[in-house]
C-alpha cells in the first residue's frame, strides 16, 4: 500500500528543497556511508534515499542498482511517518509492504530496517535504510550503528548547505564592496570636478585613482573562489600593473614574482602592503628623470616568500606637516597588515636609493 504523506507535508519538502541534493551525483562521501552500513548490518542492500512530491531519489546505493522509484513503491516513504527505526523482519507479513511490487516480485526484498534523516528543523527529508533478501532482524549494536549513520548523513548534508550559504554570502558582500567603491568614486569625481583649488583637485585626483586600485584588486580577488588559492604571481603583476598605471611621471612601477599559491585574504593583504609601499616611495622619494620601483618576488624556502621593494630614489625628499601624517597613517597600515601575515618588514637606504625586504608565509 502507498504511504498516506506526511502531516507536515509541505514544510518537509520545503526543508528537502534547501538542502539542494536531489538529482545531484553520486559522492563517495555518501558512497562509503551505505558500504557501512550494509557491512555492519551484514545485508546486500543498503540505500541513502530522499522522498520528493512524487518520488524516491537514492543519492547513494549499494545492492540494487535502482535510483528513483514511484512513491507508489516506496518503503522509505512509510518510514516518514515513524518516529525512530523502523524494522519489518518479514516484509511480506507487514500490511503497509505485503502486496509491495518489489516483494510480490523481484527483487523478492525480504527484509528491512530504515531511520529517518531529519533537517535542522526536524523535519523528515528522507531515510537511510539497508535490505535483505531474506526475513531477519538486526542486534543492538547493528540498530544503533544506522542511528550513528543516519547522523553522519545529515552532518555531510549540513556542511555542504553551510558551505553554500557561505559562498551566497560572499558574493552578495564582493558585490555591495564594489557597489560602494564605484559610489565613493563617482561622489571624488563630482567634487573634483567642482572644485575650484588646483590644489585640491590634485589632490582629489591621487585618491580617485587609489579608489579604482582598490576596486581593480578587489575584483581580482574576489573573483577567486573561497576554496582556491590565488597565483600570487599573477596577481602581483595585476598589482604591479595597476600602480603603474597610477604612478605620476617620471617614476614608472616593475614587478617580478615567482609562482606561489597563496589563500584570497592573505593575498589581499600583500597587495596592500604593496600599494602603500609604492604610494611612500612615489611621495618621499627624489625621483629623477627614468626614475623607478623594482619589485621582486622569490621563494625562499617550501613555505616562505620574500618580497624586495627597491627605488632609485637618490634622497628621501622634504616631508611637508601633512606628509608627515600621511606617511603616519601609511606606516601604521603597512605595519597592521605585517602582523596579519604573520610576517616582517625591514627597510633601509642603500646606495641605489630605498629598499624594503617583506618576508611572509604561504
Amino acid at each position: 500500500m502507498r504511504a498516506a504523506p506526511h502531516p507536515q507535508e509541505r514544510a518537509r519538502l520545503a526543508a528537502l528543497g534547501r538542502y539542494a541534493v536531489l538529482d545531484t551525483p553520486r559522492e563517495a562521501d555518501f558512497d562509503a556511508i551505505a558500504e557501512l552500513a550494509a557491512a555492519l548490518c551484514e545485508v546486500p542492500a543498503a540505500q541513502i534515499n530522499f522522498i520528493a512530491a512524487d518520488r524516491q531519489w537514492s543519492k547513494a546505493e549499494v545492492g540494487l542498482g535502482v535510483q528513483t522509484i514511484p512513491l507508489e513503491v516506496s518503503i522509505c516513504a512509510h518510514t516518514l511517518l515513524e518516529p525512530g527505526l523502523v524494522e519489518i523482519p518479514d516484509l511480506r507479513e507487514d500490511p503497509r509492504t505485503a502486496d509491495n511490487p518489489a516483494v510480490t516480485g523481484a527483487p523478492q526484498v525480504r527484509f528491512y530496517a530504515g531511520i529517518q534523516l531529519r533537517g535542522t528543523a526536524g523535519d523528515p527529508i528522507g531515510t537511510l535504510c539497508v535490505l535483505d533478501m531474506q526475513p531477519r532482524t538486526l542486534n543492538d549494536t547493528q540498530r544503533r550503528s544506522l542511528t550513528v549513520l543516519a547522523s553522519q548523513v545529515m552532518a555531510q548534508l549540513d556542511l555542504r548547505a553551510t558551505l553554500a550559504n557561505e559562498a551566497v554570502l560572499r558574493n552578495e558582500i564582493d558585490h555591495r564592496v564594489k557597489n560602494s567603491l564605484q559610489s565613493i568614486g563617482a561622489y571624488v569625481s563630482l567634487k573634483r570636478r567642482a572644485s575650484g583649488s588646483a590644489e585640491a583637485v590634485e589632490v582629489l585626483g591621487g585618491v580617485q585613482q587609489q579608489i579604482d586600485t582598490v576596486a581593480q584588486l578587489h575584483e581580482h580577488v574576489s573573483s577567486v573562489s573561497g576554496e582556491d588559492q590565488l597565483d600570487l604571481a599573477a596577481y602581483l603583476g595585476r598589482v604591479t600593473e595597476l600602480l603603474d598605471a597610477i604612478a605620476p611621471d617620471p617614476v614608472s612601477v616593475s614587478g617580478h614574482f615567482e609562482p606561489a599559491p597563496m589563500a584570497p585574504k592573505a593575498g589581499a593583504i600583500v597587495g596592500t602592503v604593496l600599494n602603500e609601499l609604492v604610494a611612500n616611495a612615489v611621495k618621499h622619494s627624489l625621483f629623477a628623470q627614468g626614475g623607478t620601483i623594482a619589485m621582486t618576488g622569490e621563494r625562499t624556502g617550501e613555505s616562505a616568500y620574500r618580497i624586495t621593494v627597491q627605488d632609485n630614489g637618490a634622497l628621501p625628499a622634504p616631508v611637508s606637516a601633512n606628509a608627515s601624517k600621511r606617511a603616519g597613517l601609511g606606516l601604521a597600515i603597512i605595519a597592521a597588515s605585517v602582523r596579519q601575515l604573520g610576517g616582517s618588514i625591514t627597510s633601509a637606504m642603500t646606495t641605489d636609493g630605498y629598499r624594503t625586504v617583506l618576508e611572509f608565509a604561504v
